[in-house]
């Protein structure tokens, strides 16, 4: 049977989890995510240097890995706490849900709010400053639609698995 509450709560721990990583990870150096910025953006920069693509992986590694074994886990749970033979697709739901949370989230509160409309200083790569890419709430919506598309992949792969389990 499906959990609402479980799935709201667990895409938030998610969420605060991801984010609280993304932005000391931003504040470090944000051109370590220069991928993820506006082409406007990415053109008026250098690209990465090897150090800065070794860190990004360094980096980059562990938030990928957070992004799948929370939904992972909550799933697992999910599961294991039902007592019962448990179908495909709450589990997907399950999967899909917590990390669609951290999708909107993302959009919402990091994308628009913090990038967009607040966009404080550590975010701006340096040589930017000013630009109106930084205001590109299209961008970030393109962006959310994709991560959207990612969220029923990663729902598919751990419903797959714990299904499995």
């Amino acid at each position: 049977m499906l959990n609402i509450g479980k799935i709201f709560l667990d895409g938030i721990i998610l969420s605060v989890l991801a984010s609280t990583l993304l932005i000391g990870i931003l504040r470090f150096n944000p051109r370590l995510f220069l991928q993820d910025y506006p082409d406007e953006i990415q053109n008026q920069v250098p690209p990465k240097t090897d150090q800065e693509k070794r860190q990004s992986l360094i980096v980059g590694i562990p938030f990928l890995l957070l992004l799948f074994v929370v939904p992972f886990i909550s799933t697992l749970v999910l599961k294991h706490q039902s007592g019962e033979l448990f179908s495909f697709f709450p589990l997907f739901i399950n999967a899909f849900g917590v990390v669609f949370i951290f999708n909107l989230v993302d959009l919402l509160l990091l994308d628009w709010l913090l990038f967009c409309f607040i966009t404080p200083s550590f975010l701006v790569i340096p040589g930017t400053n000013g630009m109106q890419a930084y205001k590109d709430y299209v961008y970030h919506f393109r962006a959310f639609l994709i991560g959207t598309v990612l969220s029923i992949a990663a729902g598919l792969v751990i419903a797959g698995i714990v299904s499995c389990l």
